[in-house]
């Protein structure tokens, strides 16, 4: 049986607005009552929260467009979360030891509107699994990009939570070489040794465009990109006639620590997009709301048959989640980044 709820937990808000990227400096953890749930509400203990790059745009005022309310000082910090029902109100349909997931991380316990919560079910092997960006990278190489046996793909960002899994999954949907990038030297080893990819670009090493030249010398068949910038300008120049890119994120300008996390410029020959039939779009789980299951569907067998790995990095406990952020800002981790809480 689920225990009780406390009277009171912790949150983390932001404390202050920084002026570029956000620093453990700029949270503040608070103790804060808990609420009595309502009819149709819940209080969820959770278990673990995502640590995601999209909170430095919320933060950083300019979130015109976004489907998530920005971040006020004052504010508690949000976003995805595993937990357990721990206290239910009249009328609702969810019950004390239900897991749960739902938006309301960063925090040990959330009072959630029951119709704000989602079953996870029995998909996923490992519950944290539900966390991951997976399902963006699916949709974009499935409904996008549609990716076709031999393919040549292209993924940006590849060391983090959407490209750890973009390539692997590239490959099973059938692509016959797949290409990553990152900044660091050590993560493009890890993603030639432990997922698989081909060749892996370093921006900064040296030119872009020689290392793409030299991993793909035939072009690219398909973007993924996470970053934008000057990646998304090399890609265009080593696209091929037909290619098909696919927009899941813009780094480049959100974790930009002169910008304010709300736009990412990238110059693009037009010209070659014509010339080529490059096909660009920009992908939103929203638009295709079918997919969230199918991927926890096909995620689940990968991961059951061994054909596909979760990275991940869970840091324990509430304290060290501002520093999380910050290191995820740094491009510190591999993977997912998640925050444990403890089960009491």
């Amino acid at each position: 049986m689920a225990a009780a709820p406390p009277a009171t937990t912790r949150e983390i808000l932001l404390a202050a607005q920084p002026g570029g990227l956000p620093g453990p400096e700029h949270f503040a953890i608070t103790r804060k009552p808990v609420p009595a749930p309502g009819p149709g509400q819940v209080i969820v203990r959770n278990r673990y929260f995502l640590v995601f790059p999209g909170l430095r745009t919320l933060i950083g005022g300019r979130a015109d467009g976004v489907p998530l309310p920005r971040i006020h000082v004052g504010d508690t910090l949000f976003g995805p979360a595993i937990g357990e029902v721990v206290a239910a109100g009249p009328g609702g349909p969810l019950r004390p030891g239900d897991t749960v997931t739902h938006l309301l991380g960063w925090r040990e316990h959330a009072l959630v509107a029951a119709a704000d919560c989602a079953l996870p079910g029995e998909a996923l092997p490992d519950p944290v699994a539900h966390l991951s960006s997976g399902s963006a990278a699916y949709g974009a190489l499935t409904r996008l990009a549609r990716v076709r046996p031999g393919d040549t793909v292209f993924v940006t960002g590849a060391a983090g939570a959407v490209g750890t899994l973009a390539g692997p999954v590239a490959r099973l949907l059938g692509a016959g070489r797949v290409v990553g990038s990152t900044r660091s030297p050590e993560k493009a080893e890890r993603l030639r040794a432990e997922l698989g990819y081909d060749a892996v670009v370093v921006p900064g090493s040296r030119s872009i465009d020689g290392q793409l030249a030299s991993a793909a010398p035939d072009g690219i068949d398909v973007l993924l990109d996470n970053v934008g910038g000057d990646q998304l300008t090399a890609a265009v120049r080593a696209a091929r006639r037909g290619a098909r890119f696919a927009l899941v994120g813009a780094l480049s300008g959100q974790l930009a620590p002169r910008r304010d996390g709300g736009s990412a410029p990238a110059e693009i020959d037009t010209f070659r997009l014509v010339n080529q039939g490059v096909s660009l779009h920009g992908y939103r789980g929203a638009d295709h709301p079918e997919v969230t299951e199918e991927w926890n569907r096909r995620f689940g067998d990968w991961l059951r048959s061994g054909e596909l790995t979760f990275p991940q990095v869970r840091i324990a406990g509430m304290d060290e989640a501002p520093r999380a952020l910050q290191e995820l800002f740094g491009g510190r981790h591999f993977g997912t980044v998640v925050v444990e809480l403890p089960p009491t």
